[in-house]
Order: structure tokens, then sequence, then C-alpha cells
């Protein structure tokens, strides 16, 4: 596209992404980032699609979304993140974009990592461009509905929530039969994040994250693999005063054969970030945003 920037390792069709400064500080000091600052209304919802060699759904998934009206006229900002994709993720997300005309995406942002980083450092660039009062991650390869989104938006437009959970493990919604010792992994990972964070989910590894933007963008994040679940969990449940709810969804589970990708070493990894961000570092690192696009 004519309009791509590059900036480090991201090549975008976006505006530069925002300087930030780091800042170190203790609980007493971050009352500006709790709920006190609720929005008192929701525009726009940011919707974060991390995608590496997803050509098979990703025009699903955008049609899929595209289908959706979400409630009270909220806008749909959807921000693709390419995670340098070896297959044609790429033309297949520009040949979209370009010709579909019956759209109700109101607003489209398209990025591309010059090399692999990972699901979570692709995650972080979409948080970074995020313009929405809240924001979500929607995986390219099905599993998760958009057609919930309004179900995870509901305690957000009563005034109830900052961040909601979308668990694959309450409700009565559709769930496809797959592993059973993943589904063991899974709610062991979710008692022992419990065990830190002091929160009683029923589903930490669960792909469906509503945040409040102004809240996840000002946490500095780190993990750029599967450790983004344990990691954003435990470091929300810091922020003071923070309302967190969680909403029963549906789950369309994939098989290896099918391009699942995570695996037994990630689920190590899970237990790592556990402890490390639990039990050793309890203290909260914020961005402060610049509102400037000086590069």
């Amino acid at each position: 596209m004519d309009n791509t920037i590059k900036q480090g390792n991201i090549a975008a069709t976006t505006s530069p992404l925002p300087k930030v400064v780091n800042q170190e500080i203790d609980n007493d000091n971050i009352q500006s980032i709790s709920s006190n600052q609720q929005p008192s209304t929701i525009n726009r919802l940011s919707i974060i699609i991390p995608a590496y060699n997803e050509e098979k759904t990703i025009a699903l998934i955008l049609d899929r979304i595209n289908e959706v009206k979400l409630i009270r006229n909220i806008e749909k900002e959807v921000i693709i993140v390419n995670d340098c994709s070896t297959d044609k993720t790429e033309p297949v997300i520009q040949n979209y974009i370009a010709n579909r005309e019956d759209l109700s995406i109101n607003y489209f942002k398209y990025i591309k990592h010059d090399i692999n980083q990972g699901k979570g450092a692709a995650i972080h660039t979409g948080i970074a461009q995020a313009t929405g009062e809240y924001l979500l991650v929607q995986d390219a390869d099905l599993e998760y509905d958009p057609g919930e989104y309004n179900t995870l938006l509901k305690p957000i437009v009563l005034g109830s929530a900052d961040v909601v959970y979308g668990s694959r493990f309450m409700g009565g919604n559709p769930h496809r039969i797959l592993f059973f010792w993943h589904s063991i992994g899974n709610r062991f990972l979710t008692f022992l994040s419990n065990m830190f964070t002091n929160l009683n989910l029923t589903d930490m590894e669960t792909g469906y994250k509503m945040f409040r933007t102004d809240i996840i963008q000002r946490i500095n994040l780190k993990e750029r693999r599967f450790g983004f679940e344990p990691e954003v969990t435990a470091k929300i449940s810091m922020v003071p005063g923070v309302r967190i709810y969680e909403v029963g969804i549906s789950y369309y589970g994939r098989t290896f054969a099918e391009g699942k990708k995570i695996g037994w070493k990630d689920g190590f990894r899970a237990i790592f970030c556990i402890i490390k961000y639990g039990l050793f570092n309890n203290e909260i690192v914020i961005k402060e945003i610049k509102k400037t696009y000086d590069v």
C-alpha cells in the first residue's frame, strides 16, 4: 500500500505509534488508571486481530465481524497485525479491505511485523494503535465467535465493568469436544493464577478479554508469545478498584491438524509467568502515553 510507514520492525498503514515514557510507580499512586475514571459512554470498540499464517480463515473472521451489529450503535475499529506470515495472509487481507463494498466496519488498520515476534508482541502492537474506549483481542482462527461481542459488552454499557473475560467453562453455549488434558491444563493454570491474583476466574487462558483502553495501554506488557494471558491477568488484577467481570461464551476449538499453534512448552511458560508476575513482580509499571505522533 502506498501509505505504508515503517517504524522499527513494524510496517503499518496507520499513523506512527505514540511515544511512551515508562514510569515505575507504587499502588498508592495509580488511582488515575482505576475505575473511578470510567468513560461515561462507549462509542468505539477496537478489535485487535493478531494473525500468523491464517490465509484460510482471515477473510471468514472479517466477514463475521462485519456481520455483527454492536449494541448502542458502537463503532467497530479493526486492527489487523500480521506477524510476518509466510503464506498468503497479507494479500488476502489487502484484497478484502480493497474490494469489500458492504463493510459495516468503521475503521481499518493493517500493520505488518517485518519479523515474526509472537502472538503477544502482535497484541502489544494492536493495543498501542487502538483508539476505541474499549478493546478486545480476536483470534483469526474462528475458535471464538464475534457474534458474542455484545455479550461481553453488556456489563460495560451498564456501567459495571472495566474488564470482561469470556469464559469457555461457564454458561450453556456450544463447546467443541476436543482434548481432555488440555481442559485439565486450562483449569489448573486458572486455579494457579487465581491463587496469586486472588480472583475467582473460571478461564484465565481465554482468548476473549475486553479491556478499558486507557487502562491496558498504560500497563507495561512484556510477554511476546502465549505468556500474554497470565501476565495481563496478573497485572490487571493489581490495578486498584478495577472491576472484572466474566461471562459465558461458546468455543469452536481447532485440532493441531487444523492449525492450532499452542503446545506443551507454552503451558510451562504460562506456569512460569503466573509465578513470575504473581510473586516476584508485584509492582505495576505503567506507561504515560504522549499524545504526539512525531518520529
